[in-house]
């Protein structure tokens, strides 16, 4: 906990304001029973109605005090517990939109999704408590005890022995709880993975009739969580019935002995009232501190959960002095014996010893079976990964020497799986330039065929999209995905098999319309089709993470066995040559 402190200094005032005033309310808290005990002792037994009224209707003003101090003190520890949890959530949400994609990979976005929320909210409550409870409890042991001794030493050995018998038992429940708090929010993860991979893919699952696995899956994931759950609430669940046995049995003994002195004349009845009061307050102390113990295990699980995120820190350093790319060489792409892995390793190596040159305004094409490294390797151009060896030159300059908004905001990427945004059509065409006119965002609608069939809608451009885009065909959704690239006039375009989804003509006018984009645009394709890829300037052939053949189409068809087995597989001809 001690890392997220930072976190309450811009709020110290009201994290100040709420103990103090919580000091005020115990102050108050222990003063009433001695009051009562005057009143007995000095008025009561004795028939003195004005100290009765007197002392009376002192005990009302303590009592206001008293709820005063209260009621400001959940004030200000919620003002302070809550902007506390929203900027850990700002700070925790800055520093996962700062990984790099093998952060991402490391880490499950159902178990980013638990931290984010989960363990924020639980983070939130412990500091609510350290600034209410946290104080209250050992103010009010402390202050109960001395108040106890105070009126009757002979009485406070019962005390010697109890306390240390609680605290000991708050030490085991401690020491056991931690592991099993651990476990739980463990499986919370498991939970939520499964819960966003089902309804990020519900259609496929309803495609596939495998509604029945899918709610067995669940099940399993609840029921190991439900039970990781019960075992941890189950072990804190004897701290209630112990502390109990302890609070009665000590509180027998107080009226037993306190009894004796009574009847022996050194001890006034109201005295005895009294102490039997503070030795509950401190007893009732102990026992809401050993409740405390469920949010003390959770928090801590919480925080070392947080941490983990905040201590995770991207590979992916800017430079101290950033260069930037002449404009002679804007848009030019050099990769040099680059290889490539994904734990970062010399025997995992996804790519291997790539290389090749575009020049600005080029067109390249990367053709290769799945799995070969294709998608990878475009992931690399705007320093998505670290490469593992070799060097990457973006308009001459290596990407590691970019400050990494510039090098990204000049790579405009396209993929396969086209992801849109709740909001307007046009909300989602700007999202990568939010500057953009209406006239820009209609010529790169009208550049990546999308135009079409968004002046067919009602509301044209101002069309509400559903949640990923679920109102559109996977075509319609590439297309917009397509004009959200060609918006920000990036120099380097990556589409990455991103006309896929739609039709063979429609992927002419595309490929037409990329061709008659400004002249310094250098665009590199990943497609299936090798009739995306004819008029290509360079064409990758990618097998097994090297490349296998690279050159045009016609010098690939005369020199590429690879390429021709593509070509005869799609063109269903014969090739034979001199």
């Amino acid at each position: 906990m001690k890392k997220l402190l930072p976190f309450l200094k811009p709020y110290w005032a009201a994290s100040l304001l709420a103990p103090l005033l919580m000091m005020l309310e115990v102050s108050m808290d222990l003063l009433q029973p001695r009051l009562m005990a005057s009143i007995i002792d000095e008025g009561i037994t004795k028939n003195n109605l004005g100290h009765i009224q007197e002392t009376g209707l002192f005990m009302i003003v303590v009592a206001l005090i008293g709820l005063v101090g209260g009621a400001g003190c959940t004030i200000f520890s919620s003002i302070a517990a809550q902007h506390f949890g929203k900027d850990l959530r700002i700070r925790l949400f800055e520093q996962i939109q700062s990984f790099s994609f093998r952060n991402l990979d490391e880490r499950k976005t159902g178990s980013l999704i638990t931290r984010l929320t989960n363990d924020v909210v639980q983070l939130q409550a412990f500091v609510q408590m350290i600034l209410r409870i946290f104080v209250r409890t050992p103010l009010m042991l402390i202050g109960s005890l001395v108040m106890a001794i105070m009126l009757s030493p002979n009485l406070a050995f019962i005390l010697v022995v109890s306390v240390p018998v609680l605290f000991f038992i708050l030490y085991l429940l401690t020491k056991r709880s931690f592991p099993l708090f651990t476990k739980m929010q463990s499986k919370l993860d498991q939970v939520n993975t499964v819960l966003q991979e089902n309804l990020s893919g519900v259609r496929v699952i309803k495609a596939f009739v495998r509604s029945d696995y899918e709610e067995q899956r669940f099940n399993k994931t609840n029921d190991d969580y439900t039970q990781a759950a019960i075992r941890a609430n189950r072990l804190m669940a004897l701290s209630m019935p112990l502390m109990t046995l302890v609070l009665n049995t000590s509180i027998v003994a107080v009226l037993w002995f306190g009894g004796l002195q009574y009847y022996q004349g050194s001890l006034e009845i109201g005295k005895l009232i009294a102490f039997i009061n503070y030795v509950t307050q401190l007893l009732m102390s102990m026992l809401m501190l050993s409740n405390m113990l469920v949010f003390v295990s959770r928090a801590k699980v919480s925080a070392d959960r947080v941490n983990e995120v905040l201590n995770t820190y991207s590979e992916l350093e800017n430079p101290v002095h950033p260069k930037r790319a002449s404009s002679d060489h804007e848009g030019s792409i050099e990769f040099s014996n680059v290889s490539f892995s994904y734990h970062n390793r010399e025997d995992d190596l996804v790519l291997t010893d790539i290389s090749f040159k575009a020049e600005p305004g080029q067109m390249v094409a990367i053709l290769g079976a799945t799995g070969a490294g294709k998608t990878t390797l475009v992931h690399l151009i705007p320093r998505l990964y670290e490469v593992y060896s070799g060097e990457i030159r973006v308009g001459g300059v290596p990407v590691q020497d970019y400050d990494l908004e510039e090098l990204r905001s000049k790579v405009a990427v396209v993929m396969q799986q086209a992801i849109l945004f709740s909001g307007t059509i046009r909300d989602n065409i700007r999202y990568g330039n939010p500057s953009a006119s209406d006239e820009q965002i209609r010529a790169a609608a009208k550049a990546a065929e999308a135009a079409p069939f968004i002046e067919r809608l009602e509301l044209g451009y101002d069309t509400v999209l559903g949640q990923k885009g679920v109102n559109l065909s996977g075509g319609q959704k590439q297309r917009i995905s397509l004009a959200r690239a060609l918006v920000t006039d990036p120099s380097i375009l990556i589409l990455d098999d991103s006309t896929s989804a739609v039709d063979l003509k429609t992927e002419a006018n595309i490929l037409k319309a990329m061709e008659q984009q400004k002249s310094n645009i250098t665009k590199i394709i990943i497609a299936q089709r090798i009739s995306s890829v004819t008029k290509a300037d360079l064409i990758l052939v990618l097998n097994d993470g090297k490349i296998a053949a690279q050159g045009t189409h016609e010098q690939l068809l005369k020199t590429s066995s690879v390429y021709q087995d593509i070509y005869r597989s799609q063109r269903k001809e014969d090739i034979s040559y001199v």
